[in-house]
């Protein structure tokens, strides 16, 4: 039995496919990159994935039971988590009552739900601005951010959408420590990126999809070697 698999997934708005087909399984303890050019369906599959969509068929299978038919919070409970690709923080409220709102998804009392909050922003690196306003922070402090309010749903999947876009150098690696990092407290991560050494570098396999449909599956390498995903997204500058 499959730790995590969706399976013939499909998404339809109006009479367009976002989504058509697509099928793939993860290992529990495993990083799962998901790639393909703008518009090609990832995020529309982390939407199905989280209960913020309803596939139009298909299913998705978390620790072998169905949970495509949830509604969000219950899928939060069962253990998946998930970070957006616009962030958009709680501006007026400090990086800590951020995160303790998010530990409410996992808490009855405001003490268990800070002590969870604290931990996570421990975790996360994010200690020395606990009291800071979130809109003060900048994109790499929110991007954090974003992924700490993950984290302290306590997640054993999560989906991270694109936590490095707009970081410089520094703050790429320090956003592949941290991935790391979660992976290595045990939690399975399937991420979306387009930044490539991002991508390449953690990820133990890579989902290609264009137009909705897989394309290519296998290691990094393997995936950079697939004519079909040079063709379709890294170009031949890249191979």
């Amino acid at each position: 039995m499959a730790y995590f698999k969706v399976e013939n997934l499909v998404k339809y708005f109006g009479g367009l496919a976002a989504v058509n087909g697509v099928t793939f399984e993860v290992g529990k303890g495993e990083i799962l990159g998901l790639i393909g050019p703008n518009g090609s369906g990832k995020t529309t599959t982390f939407n199905m994935i989280s209960g913020y969509h309803r596939p139009t068929s298909g299913r998705v299978l978390f620790n072998g039971r169905e949970i495509h038919r949830l509604p969000t919070h219950r899928i939060s409970k069962l253990g998946i988590g998930r970070t957006f690709q616009v962030v958009k923080p709680l501006g007026r409220m400090s990086v800590l009552d951020n995160v303790i709102a998010a530990a409410f998804s996992r808490c009855s009392s405001i003490r268990e739900a800070r002590e969870r909050a604290v931990e996570a922003i421990e975790f996360c690196g994010l200690s020395s601005v606990s009291d800071v306003l979130a809109r003060s922070l900048p994109i790499a402090g929110r991007k954090r951010l974003e992924i700490t309010r993950a984290m302290a749903t306590g997640p054993e999947l999560l989906l991270l959408d694109e936590t490095a876009a707009g970081l410089n150098p520094t703050e790429l690696l320090e956003a592949i420590d941290l991935i790391r990092k979660i992976r290595d407290k045990g939690t399975t991560i399937i991420i979306i990126e387009h930044i490539m050494h991002v991508i390449m570098t953690i990820s133990d396999r890579i989902h290609a999809i264009n137009f909705g449909q897989t394309i290519a599956e296998g290691t990094p390498r393997e995936v950079a070697a697939n004519q079909a995903v040079i063709e379709a997204y890294l170009g031949t500058d890249y191979a």
